[in-house]
């Protein structure tokens, strides 16, 4: 038992000091501590709002039906952190890279673990609409020398802006989406089709409530990746188009000048045609970091 005196008067005054009173912070197990912080924080701006209750029963509504828009295709709770910038402040705090390497954003919603494996040069856009686009990549160390061997996953919004796993109806299974493996040379090359720009789902609780505070939700257009090779930090980015208008308003703050690169077009192809070049540099892992 513990021979603290026990407050038993509740009030504005020592909420948070409360609530931390029934909790073990001397115990060398981080998570009383970390509830403890969240709470004095919360109790916090609790009293510096003073919702109403009605106000607060609102808030909890909200959360729930953020809650019940998730699953296995629609991450709400991802879509919320990335919007209010708490994953892209995750990623900058536990991403720091030595200077010349490429730099981490968050992964965004529509990731799928389950992307096949593709040999080098395979087309992904498995409906063959809008504008092609030819990808030729190198992954390289931080002094220029090639990564044979290194894991490199795809994923991306199609012409219109929509990712398949938002229209499992309309788009083929893992449209726009593969996984490529470097050659002798740090090189992989695939082709696609030109991604659009979009804005960030507002059908949902998340994207009514920004909507309605007039934040902007457009994402320029961008191709994600995801680079794996042993004894390496794993990368985890965008490339951005050059040409998007967007570029300074991106919803999840993840545009930094090392991930824009122009898309080229390809003289005499026909119809219109692209090309991006694009070399990931890949930083040593850190003893005890993840890979």
């Amino acid at each position: 038992m513990s021979s603290r005196p026990l407050a038993l008067n509740f009030s504005e005054a020592n909420s948070s000091e409360i609530f931390a009173q029934r909790l073990p912070l001397s115990n060398d197990k981080p998570l009383p501590q970390v509830l403890a912080a969240v709470v004095t924080h919360l109790h916090q701006l609790i009293k510096e709002l003073r919702p109403t209750p009605a106000d607060w029963r609102n808030v909890i509504a909200f959360l729930t039906d953020v809650g019940h828009v998730s699953d296995e295709r629609r991450q709400e709770w991802v879509l919320l952190s990335d919007l209010i910038g708490a994953s892209a402040l995750v990623e900058e705090i536990n991403s720091r890279r030595p200077r010349g390497a490429t730099p981490n954003t968050v992964r965004g919603p529509f990731f799928r673990a389950d992307a096949p494996e593709l040999p080098s040069g395979s087309n992904i856009s498995l409906d063959g609409i809008g504008e092609r686009l030819e990808v030729f990549g190198f992954v390289r160390d931080l002094d220029g020398h090639p990564i044979a061997g290194a894991e490199v996953i795809t994923w991306q919004a199609n012409a219109e802006g929509f990712y398949e796993n938002q229209q499992p109806d309309l788009q083929p299974e893992f449209n726009l989406r593969g996984i490529f493996r470097t050659d002798e040379e740090g090189a992989f090359r695939y082709r696609t089709v030109k991604p659009s720009g979009y804005r960030v789902p507002d059908d949902g609780p998340v994207g009514k409530l920004l909507r309605q505070a007039g934040y902007p939700l457009c994402r320029p257009a961008h191709l994600h990746f995801i680079v794996k090779a042993p004894g390496f930090e794993t990368i985890t980015t965008h490339v951005y188009d050059a040409g998007d208008p967007h570029l300074g308003e991106d919803a999840i703050f993840g545009v930094k000048e090392a991930l824009v690169r122009e898309f080229k077009p390809l003289e005499g192809k026909g119809a219109p045609a692209w090309r991006l070049d694009f070399t990931f540099v890949m930083a040593r892992a850190r003893q005890g970091a993840d890979t």
